[in-house]
This record gives structure tokens, C-alpha cells and sequence, in this order.
């Protein structure tokens, strides 16, 4: 009988399959949708098209009540990473104490009913910036607030050039845009924010650099647009920090030479305007008040006097109408009604007492040293340090800090969390493509292992 000689069976191909898209990437799309979502209704961009610039409406029940959708997605998305959450705020002390100082002037407050209402919208303000700071990489977290600036910034642009009633001026500065915003120089403030932060995601992001490289180009543009001349320079302290950061990577002697050029020249800045601040205050276009900027603050130093350890309650002196409250006295002194004391770190010496100031001051002295750190260390100084650099200079002429319903102030709050945690960019890089073999093929080799 001859034997039956049974072939090696032929390898075959593994077939891939399609992995189905699971519940949890469409779950990580909303959430971005929903993060981008949450920073562009902070932006405020929203209010002066919606009220046509009638400030006495800006604090209105319809306006509060549109910030809700904001604040519930906040909820969400702390549900998705509560852990993450608590590590980034557990990490961040002097955050901590300022908020519960914040809470603690309800008792003190000339107004604790506004102050208890804006202290809800605070908190909700300050645990959207910790969220996202929490949830994402450093390259994924620079896409999230471009992505937010971006989109300002096309339908800035659009307002501006197809209505005009909306994006430009008619009165104090015909013609200047000004975007979504009430005036040229908070439009030009956030394009100035929003040229740094896109310039960032495009070196963060390579794949998607030219995306982002056109984001920051058509900010710059919107800066030159609102004639904002403070906005150019904040453009222009971004751009620096970024070549900073740039030259600081390509060796310790780069890093060396880099550092003690950027010391000098802030030296000399600040020694030209404390000598001739005549001729700076030209080149920004302001006058030696700084465009009333310094009767404000006189008045305002005079009420802190009277309560220098308390003060007057958290967002509670710029809406009291009492014929003998600190708002009155300061428009007797100042001669004019300002809506915010143009300077951050009166605002919170005003509002909470020295004790305020003190938490507001190591908070932000915290951040400034876990900048420098990362300016060495960190890939996401080029997000972090730019931010830092124009957000402080904008704290010396506006009142931007410890803000409620205010997209600057989540991402201020954003970024220092974020330099406080370690980057998880690890976990946010997609999982290999998975392929299934047929049986017996991870068994069979291609061809008969005795052939030559």
C-alpha cells in the first residue's frame, strides 16, 4: 500500500479587520468638541453681538443663564478623569487658599449676594482649566486652546469684514475692529494670546503644523487690524519667548547666552521706563495717565486704605450703587466710572485684603518658577512660557485674575496645573492597528522549512 503524503498546508495571509469605533473614542471626540466648546464660551466673544454692547446688560439673568451649558460640561468631564482632577488641584496649594479666601469674603462682602453668585461662576471657571490641563498631553492641551483661538479668529475676521456694525468701532476709535469684543484693545489682547498659543500647537503638533502656523499668521493680522498698539507688543513678548525657548534647546551654550540676553534686555526695558517713560508711554500711544489708567488706581489705593486686611468682598465694589460705598468714592476721586481697577493685583488687594493679595502673589510667583523650570526642561514651555509672559504684562493695565466666567483666567489656571503634573502624552498615542489571522496561520510558515 503506498502512503499517503499529506502536504504542508499553505500559510495564509492575516486579513485585517476593521476595529469598530468603540464608545470610547466617540467619547473622547465630545469631549474635545466639548472642551473647545467650554473655552469659547468663556471667551465672552458671545455677549456684545448678543447685547450690542450694552454694558448694563452684560450681568444680566439671560447672560448668567447662558453659562450654564459651559459649567455642565465642566461636570463631565470631570467624570470622566476625577483622579487626575484631585492630583492636578492637589498640587496647586496656593490655588487652593485663594479660592477659599475668595469664599470667605462672602461674609465680609458690601454686596454678598453678588459676591456668593460670581464666587459659583468662579469656581466653575477655575475647574475648567484644571480639567483640561488634567485630561491632556501637552501637544493634545496646546491643540484644545488653539483650537478655541482659531475659531475666534475666523469669525472675527468674517464680523469684521461682512458686519461691520458688529467687528469695528463707530465712536471713540472709528474704524479700529474689534471683533467679538466691546473695544479694539481686548479684541487685540486675546488675537495677541491667540498668536502665541497657535504658534505653540505648531510646534508641538509637526503633523499639523501648517494648520496652526495659519492660525497664528491670521491673529497677528487681527492684532495689526484693532491699531492695538499694547496688543503688538504682547505679539511681539510672545514671539520672543518662543525664540527664547527655541535657542535655549540647542545646547547649554545656547542655553547659557540665551538666558543672559533675555536678563539684560529686561534690564534695559525696564531701565527706559523708569528713565524716559515720556517717550514709552509715546510709542504705545498712551498719555503719562495711561489713558486715565492712574487716577483710577490713586482712587482705589485711597479705599484700600480703609480696609486694607478685608476689603471689600470678591466682585462686589464695581456693581454697588450705595451713595457711601467704595464705587462712589472712587468715582468722586477718579472723576469718571470705571468698570474694574485696570490692574490685577489691586483688583485682588481691593476685593480680598492683603491676605488676597499674599495668595494671589504665591500663586502666581509659583507658576513664574515652574516657567523658568520648564524653560530647560519642558517641551510644553513653548505653550506655557509665551502664555505667561503676555497674561503678566496684561495683569499691570487689566483686571484679568481670579476672573469669573473669563477664558484667560481657565487657561492661566490651565497652564499652571499642567506644569505641575507629569505629561501623560504616552497614554493619549493611538493603540496599534489590530489584525486577525486565519487558523493555522500564525502556525505555518510561508514554505516548507526543508527547501533550500
Amino acid at each position: 500500500m503506498t502512503a499517503v503524503v499529506t502536504p504542508f498546508p499553505r500559510a495564509r495571509r492575516a486579513i485585517p479587520r476593521r476595529a469598530p469605533r468603540d464608545w470610547r473614542s466617540l467619547l473622547q471626540t465630545a469631549a474635545f468638541v466639548g472642551e473647545i466648546f467650554l473655552l469659547l464660551t468663556y471667551s465672552q466673544g458671545w455677549v456684545q453681538p448678543l447685547l450690542g454692547g450694552e454694558d448694563a446688560a452684560a450681568d444680566s439673568a439671560l447672560v448668567r443663564t447662558l453659562y450654564l451649558p459651559a459649567y455642565a460640561i465642566g461636570i463631565f468631564l470631570m467624570a470622566l478623569t476625577p483622579w487626575s482632577v484631585v492630583r492636578g488641584l492637589a498640587r496647586q496649594p496656593f490655588l487652593l487658599l485663594l479660592l477659599a479666601i475668595v469664599a470667605a469674603s462672602v461674609t465680609w462682602s458690601v454686596s454678598p449676594d453678588q459676591t456668593m453668585r460670581r464666587l459659583f461662576a468662579l469656581y466653575f471657571t477655575t475647574l475648567g482649566g484644571v480639567i483640561i490641563a488634567a485630561r491632556h498631553s501637552w501637544a493634545r492641551l496646546a491643540e484644545v486652546i488653539a483650537g478655541c483661538f482659531a475659531v475666534l479668529a475666523v469669525i472675527s475676521l468674517f464680523v469684521c469684514l461682512f458686519v461691520p456694525s458688529v467687528g469695528r468701532m463707530t465712536d471713540i476709535f472709528p474704524g479700529a475692529w474689534r471683533g467679538l469684543w466691546d473695544e479694539k484693545n481686548g479684541f487685540g489682547g486675546n488675537m495677541a494670546l491667540g498668536a502665541a498659543l497657535c504658534a505653540a500647537a505648531a510646534l508641538l503638533n509637526v503633523r499639523r503644523a501648517p494648520l496652526w502656523w495659519s492660525a497664528a499668521a491670521l491673529c497677528v493680522v487681527l492684532v495689526l487690524m484693532s491699531t492695538s498698539k499694547t496688543s503688538l507688543l504682547s505679539v511681539g513678548l510672545g514671539a520672543g519667548a518662543i525664540a527664547l525657548i527655541w535657542t535655549v534647546r540647542r545646547g547649554p551654550a545656547a542655553g547659557v547666552a540665551a538666558t543672559w540676553v533675555a536678563v539684560v534686555g529686561l534690564a534695559v526695558v525696564a531701565a527706559f521706563a523708569f528713565v524716559a517713560s515720556d517717550v514709552l508711554f509715546g510709542l504705545l500711544g498712551k498719555d503719562a495717565t495711561l489713558t486715565g489708567r492712574t487716577k483710577i488706581w490713586t482712587a482705589v489705593l485711597r479705599q484700600i486704605n480703609e480696609r486694607p486686611w478685608q476689603g471689600y468682598g470678591y466682585a462686589a465694589t464695581w456693581d454697588n450703587e450705595s451713595p457711601w460705598g467704595p464705587l462712589a468714592w472712587i468715582v468722586h476721586d477718579s472723576g469718571f466710572r470705571p468698570h474694574h481697577a485696570h490692574n490685577s493685583w489691586l483688583e485682588q488687594w481691593l476685593a480680598l485684603g492683603l491676605p488676597g493679595l499674599i495668595a494671589w502673589s504665591a500663586f502666581f510667583a509659583q507658576t513664574l518658577v515652574a516657567n523658568i523650570v520648564a524653560l530647560y526642561r519642558e517641551k510644553g514651555a513653548y505653550l506655557a512660557l509665551p502664555y505667561f509672559v503676555v497674561y503678566a504684562l496684561m495683569t499691570l493695565s487689566e483686571s484679568i485674575a481670579v476672573q469669573y466666567n473669563d477664558m484667560r483666567w481657565a487657561i492661566f489656571v490651565a497652564l499652571a496645573v499642567k506644569l505641575a503634573l507629569p505629561d501623560n502624552e504616552a497614554a493619549e498615542q493611538p493603540a496599534p492597528a489590530r489584525t486577525v489571522s486565519r487558523p493555522g496561520a500564525e502556525r505555518s510558515p510561508s514554505r516548507n522549512p526543508n527547501s533550500p
